[in-house]
């Protein structure tokens, strides 16, 4: 009895002295975008494409310039244009406002794109009879 006793604990104190192999998995490599990569003139056709639709209603409106303000950066004049007309063909001056307020807030703190696209959009706003958000004076609350 006493050697079987010896011997479980002798089996146990081995067991537990015994180093265990390490495995390591090799590190894996993920792709996560297997399609091509979209173009800047493809970008810009697709949001230009995506204003203009003529069904596009006002939640629509709302949504795409959400994801579109949530790129990493400021939309060109071209899709900002088209926004802005589809903003008057749904007679809705306070997104137009606030999609101007939100691409002065995107270009942060580089105060010369903001002013380029105030000039680059000047004709668009002047034939739409929409005021810039400095015109209006609400930039200053």
């Amino acid at each position: 009895m006493l050697r079987a006793v010896f011997r479980l604990t002798a089996t146990g104190a081995r067991s537990l002295t015994r180093s265990r192999p390490c495995y390591s998995a090799p590190l894996a490599f993920r792709c996560y975008s297997h399609g091509k990569v979209e173009t800047d003139e493809e970008f810009d056709s697709r949001w230009v494409t995506y204003f203009s639709k003529p069904d596009l209603d006002a939640w629509e409106l709302r949504k795409g310039m959400n994801t579109l303000i949530g790129y990493d950066l400021v939309p060109e004049p071209k899709i900002l244009d088209s926004a802005l007309r589809a903003c008057r063909r749904l007679n809705d001056l306070a997104s137009a406002i606030r999609i101007l307020e939100a691409v002065k807030d995107k270009a942060g703190p580089h105060k010369d794109i903001y002013p380029y696209l105030i000039q680059e959009l000047k004709p668009t706003l002047a034939e739409l009879g929409i005021s810039t958000p400095e015109e209006l004076g609400i930039d200053k609350l």
